[in-house]
């Protein structure tokens, strides 16, 4: 975790700088006397920054405004010789901790330890919610029909056909007729789940019922193999 050190006193700061150096997790960029300096530092947007240890009472603004400033959603710990401004330090959604001056080194680690395992709940959320999204792209396919956005989803075409300058999308219960190609298709659709075994002709591998000689039983219709994507064909298929 990239972190940041903001105290306009000397001490605390080569305090934490110590603390942070012990903490293999921690990456510390730099030590910032000046709440302003601080400002500028993250907000030039430079370096990913996860952590912000951060004074509260300093002498151009407060630790309150320099949050209210900040164009980051790094965690904040706050760090303060005053237990007063504790509560008012939690109702900021990216408050992670307190920690009063003196810095004690146990109390430290309590610290950092909260703020590690906040950041990676945080990167597994990120990382489902990405797998997801990418999920939704893979299995849905908008297409044009009468001048309107039809979803089909992808795991449920059969065959898709070229017809001219068109191409027929088969599924079990519909058929679309798109103005598009094969080459074009093909190029929206999962390698892992299609393939085309014709020059006409793209396949829902799942979808194959029978084989026999040059032609493939795909749902209830049956489809012609070139003799180019036969041995392509078998080596897709999990053979016996």
């Amino acid at each position: 975790m990239n972190c940041v050190v903001v105290d306009d006193e000397e001490l605390p700061r080569k305090i934490l700088e110590q603390l942070i150096s012990l903490e293999p997790a921690l990456n510390l960029l730099v030590l910032l006397d000046s709440p302003v300096d601080a400002l500028k530092y993250i907000n030039s947007g430079e370096n990913q920054i996860d952590l912000i240890f951060l004074d509260i009472v300093m002498p151009d603004f407060t630790g309150f405004d320099f949050i209210k400033s900040v164009k980051s959603n790094a965690q904040i710990i706050f760090v303060s010789s005053d237990k007063n401004y504790a509560l008012k330090a939690f109702e900021l959604s990216n408050a992670t901790d307190y920690l009063l001056k003196p810095i004690q080194k146990e109390r430290f680690q309590k610290a950092v330890s909260k703020a590690i395992k906040k950041h990676q709940n945080t990167s597994i959320i990120n990382k489902d919610s990405e797998t997801k999204s990418n999920n939704t792209r893979e299995n849905d396919l908008y297409v044009t029909i009468d001048k309107r956005l039809i979803k089909i989803n992808i795991p449920d075409i059969n065959i898709i056909e070229a017809e001219g300058n068109f191409i027929k999308i088969k599924t079990s219960t519909d058929t679309y007729l798109i103005y598009s190609s094969l080459k074009k298709i093909e190029e929206k659709l999962p390698a892992s789940l299609f393939m085309r075994v014709h020059r006409s002709f793209i396949i829902n591998l799942r979808r194959i019922i029978d084989i026999q000689d040059n032609s493939i039983l795909v749902n209830k219709e049956l489809i012609p193999v070139s003799r180019r994507y036969k041995n392509q064909l078998f080596s897709r298929l999990n053979l016996l």
